[in-house]
Order: structure tokens, then C-alpha cells, then sequence
């Protein structure tokens, strides 16, 4: 089954960082994205915001991503859970790139 996302928009929160007890390192961003797009054959203002994880190595390759930081995600969502029960999508990163 498919689950893929691309994504553009700036990191709006400076990024945490932080290891599993397992020693996996992660880092955690809050991604902005403010777009207009076509719907319908009207134009439709869409505004977002979505945490994203990055785990691993592409985790470790990623130590210069800060807040204001323009970057394109690739990866896939998941359902993550907080531990008072609220439930969110979180896109999981698979590739980042850097555009300004």
C-alpha cells in the first residue's frame, strides 16, 4: 500500500534532539508549509503545520537544520499517540534537502 509524502515549508521551532534508551538518535521538527492551490479550478490558500521525525543516521546527517531553515521532506505518516491519548500524524522522514 502507498504512503508517501513531499513536502515543503520552513522549520518554524527550533529542532529537539534527543536518543532512544536503545541509543537511536532522533530529532524532532515542526514544519510550516503555506501554499495556493488549485481545487476545483479555484484557488484554495493552504496553510499547515506537521511534526516530523528523523531517526537514525539521516538523523545524525541533519545537525544543520535549524528554525527558518527551508527544506523539502520526503517520507511517509504515522499515527503517533501522546500519553494523554491524543492522537496526531507525524510524517516520518525518509530524505531531506536543504533549499535555503
Amino acid at each position: 500500500m502507498d504512503n508517501s509524502l513531499v513536502i515543503t515549508g520552513v522549520i518554524c521551532r527550533q529542532p529537539d534532539r534527543n536518543e532512544s534508551p536503545a541509543g537511536i538518535p532522533h530529532l524532532y521538527l515542526v514544519l510550516e508549509h503555506k501554499s495556493m492551490q488549485l481545487e476545483a479550478g479555484y484557488n484554495r490558500a493552504s496553510y499547515l503545520r506537521i511534526h516530523v521525525v528523523v531517526t537514525g543516521e539521516l538523523s545524525r546527517q541533519s545537525h544543520n537544520l535549524m528554525q527558518g531553515s527551508v527544506v523539502r521532506v520526503t517520507g511517509f505518516l504515522n499515527r503517533h499517540q501522546s500519553p494523554s491519548g491524543q492522537a496526531k500524524l507525524v510524517l516520518h522522514a525518509q530524505r531531506i534537502e536543504i533549499l535555503s
